[in-house]
């Protein structure tokens, strides 16, 4: 691991400038541009906070402010939607730049790493567009939104170890990408981040308590919503998790790499 590690401080650069090059290729002839990354979330949040808060009156337990439940929409999205594009581009990453692969010598570590960068600057952008649709909400930031770099750590070291290793079978089975796109659904609607923790009747919370996404999406929901800090006795067992699949995916790739490209 370390020595992947460093092979990737190496080519930091070609790094720093391939999510440069990536986020302007993919709006090249769009006049807005990198917007498209906030309005996509933003609409689609606004869309089921419409839906659900308006037309079936969803509501929040014990609040009563009007504006509580598309905050809390908000804030699980933007934790899912972080987790999401990084382990559904890094699934299918080393399939869609397999000629690159096999023409240029590189540390092919770097493409996931890639994919991570430019989902990292699509999500502070978000999260800064969502922090202006709470202004008009009349909600405005506490000490508690401090914590949220340490939900964005969490969530992308567990997104991008989930991701690698699933991306390097996926080189092998492409199975996987298929089954994944279900389960991505299913574990989509098994995170209360549609509806709350406490509506789960106390015979299910189990199946979510095994969910390792539901401390981490609480992460936002509790600090963007509430201003307060996460529980860390629910917190510790998906940060390890985390840990381990990160370490996981660089021992897994450095394993599979000398057959990866033969197997594209």
């Amino acid at each position: 691991m370390k020595t992947m590690l460093l092979a990737l401080w190496h080519y930091r650069h070609f790094i720093q400038s391939s999510i440069r090059g990536e986020l302007k290729s993919r709006f090249a002839r769009s006049r807005l541009g990198a917007l498209w990354f906030i309005l996509h979330p933003l609409a689609q949040a606004t869309i089921f906070a419409l839906v659900l808060a308006e037309v079936l009156g969803a509501r929040l337990p014990n609040i009563d402010n009007k504006a509580a439940y598309p905050i809390y929409l908000m804030s699980g999205m933007a934790a899912w939607g972080l987790f999401s594009e990084i382990l559904n581009r890094c699934l299918n990453i080393f399939i869609e730049y397999g000629s690159t692969l096999k023409k240029i010598s590189f540390p092919r570590m770097s493409l996931p790493v890639i994919v991570w960068g430019s989902a990292l600057l699509n999500h502070v952008l978000l999260l800064l567009a969502i922090t202006i649709v709470f202004f008009f909400f009349g909600h405005y930031p506490g000490i508690a939104w401090l914590v949220i770099p340490v939900g964005i750590l969490l969530i992308s070291l567990f997104a991008f170890g989930l991701g690698v290793m699933l991306g390097i079978f996926n080189v092998f089975t492409r199975d996987v990408g298929q089954v994944m796109s279900v389960i991505m659904q299913l574990w989509f609607w098994l995170t209360p981040i549609v509806y709350p923790y406490e509506i789960i009747p106390q015979k299910l919370r189990w199946l979510a308590d095994l969910n390792p996404m539901v401390p981490l999406v609480r992460i936002y929901q509790d600090a963007l919503l509430y201003n307060r800090w996460p529980d860390l006795t629910i917190l510790w067992p998906p940060a390890v998790a985390a840990m381990v699949l990160f370490m996981l995916s660089f021992a897994l790739f450095r394993k599979a790499s000398p057959e990866l490209v033969d197997a594209l």
